[in-house]
């Protein structure tokens, strides 16, 4: 049962694909200045969750995982509008002040989506959306979002109407 607080919601999803369809929903509500922090151990969905929210987003060409090379930058035909793809896996927290995210986090033109955020909180802008992902078996996971601020919670209340319709 999803939790229904105005700043959290949650989810179970039974497979990769209702994750994939779940992050394209929230893809399609986003705009500049949003932040996407995702939080799980290794397999828990954040890749699949992020490859959903790129094709709701509207990006060009299909989200991979950066972890090799950090950040991907996504674009899309009808605007400006980038949509960075950020994985801080491979990076210990001082490496990830030196990286210079500041222009991304929260500007106007970029939606930001982190992978593994929870190695740096410090750098997440205070307006946010926190995604949890934990395993519940090897189907299942459980999707927990939290959102700080009040553009990001303006966001979760869509995205929960989107997908229970309350």
């Amino acid at each position: 049962m999803p939790i229904l607080s105005q700043d959290t919601f949650e989810f179970v999803s039974r497979n990769a694909d209702q994750t994939r369809r779940l992050g394209a929903r929230l893809g399609t509500l986003l705009q500049g200045g949003d932040v996407l922090a995702l939080e799980g151990n290794l397999g828990a969905g954040k890749t699949v969750l992020a490859q959903g929210v790129g094709r709701g987003w509207g990006a060009q060409e299909p989200l991979t995982s950066p972890t090799f090379v950090l950040v991907r930058r996504h674009e899309r035909l009808h605007d400006s509008q980038k949509l960075y793809h950020i994985d801080f896996y491979r990076l210990q927290s001082a490496e990830i002040a030196s990286l210079g995210l500041e222009e991304i986090l929260g500007a106007p033109g970029a939606v930001a989506m982190i992978e593994w955020a929870d190695r740096a909180p410090e750098i997440i802008p205070e307006e946010h959306l926190w995604i949890t992902l934990r395993w519940l078996d090897e189907y299942r996971r459980t999707l927990t979002f939290r959102a700080a601020g009040s553009r990001h919670t303006a966001l979760l209340e869509n995205f929960r109407r989107e997908i229970i319709g309350r």
